[in-house]
């Protein structure tokens, strides 16, 4: 008895030394939100890089599994919808998509803006056929033209304020219609579906290597912001801007073209709520200016 007692004893000794097993901590699962810009399988080559790093950067911040879900949006205004409703815990938009979602759910807040060569500015342009007789924005007066989204920043907002402040409106157009992405407002353009059409230089760029196109004007608008939804917590969003903050291979950033992330604010987007309340007056019969 005494020596059934005895090993009784060394086995319960043994087990208050043993370490307990380790508590498994819980995975961060993230959905993170871009609209559809180019072709769904160019668009997860392009952000694979980038979310990788982020993921390793907030693992070794918050000190438990992350795993980020890219969520494709069939256009901007399903992003802005699932943003504003919490559908996603964090997008990248284009300024006048934030400006309109911070319109529809304040509490949405800022994580950061992208640079471009260091600037927080960029250019849209306005793009004609090579050999067209268009050469200033007023001679689009009688022509067709072609927009990108409804809620695009550059394929509807800044490019309509431009128009008129050059006294071009809706109504002096032959034809205006919204195409959606870039690459179609530059296609539709090129085999001269329409006159003239709006979109990023870097879309310019990359789609003009035939030399077919010129750029009729450009203008400024603010580079990309990443934005949180409404009641996303803070150490997520700290772990996110300091993963965005420490990328810097250009590797990693050449895919969405920028040069890497900074700190923002609401007043670096007054340039595109501006452009926006002018652009308002864009579809007003002439006899209303």
């Amino acid at each position: 008895m005494f020596i059934v007692a005895t090993a009784l004893l060394s086995v319960l000794a043994v087990a208050q030394k043993a370490p307990p097993h380790p508590v498994e901590t819980p995975s961060l699962s993230l959905n993170f939100g871009v609209y559809q810009s180019e072709k769904a399988t160019q668009m997860y080559r392009s952000f694979t890089p980038i979310l990788d790093s982020l993921t390793a950067s907030m693992e070794a911040t918050l000190h438990r599994p992350v795993d980020i879900k890219l969520v494709i949006f069939k256009d901007y205004l399903d992003g802005i919808t699932s943003l504003a409703d919490g559908g996603v815990d964090f997008v990248r938009f284009g300024p006048a998509s934030y400006v309109t979602a911070k319109v529809k759910q304040s509490g949405v807040q800022l994580i950061a803006m992208e640079t471009e060569g260091g600037d927080k500015r960029f250019k849209g342009v306005v793009i004609v056929r090579k050999d067209s007789p268009i050469q200033t924005l007023q001679d689009l007066r009688g022509k067709k033209f072609a927009f990108g989204d409804p809620n695009s920043t550059i394929g509807r907002y800044l490019v309509q304020a431009e128009l008129v402040n050059a006294g071009i409106y809706k109504s002096d157009l032959a034809d205006s219609k919204y195409l959606g992405r870039h690459d179609i407002v530059v296609s539709a353009v090129e085999i001269g579906d329409f006159d003239a059409g709006s979109v990023m230089k870097s879309a310019f760029d990359k789609a003009n290597a035939k030399g077919t196109l010129r750029v009729l004007a450009t203008f400024d608008n603010v580079t990309k912001p990443w934005v949180a939804r409404k009641g996303l917590d803070k150490a997520t969003i700290e772990a996110i801007q300091s993963g965005l903050y420490s990328i810097q291979d250009p590797a990693i950033l050449k895919e969405l073209k920028i040069s890497g992330f900074v700190p923002t604010s609401e007043d670096e987007y007054k340039l595109v709520r501006d452009g926006m309340q002018l652009a308002e007056r864009f579809e007003l019969p002439r006899s209303g200016q």
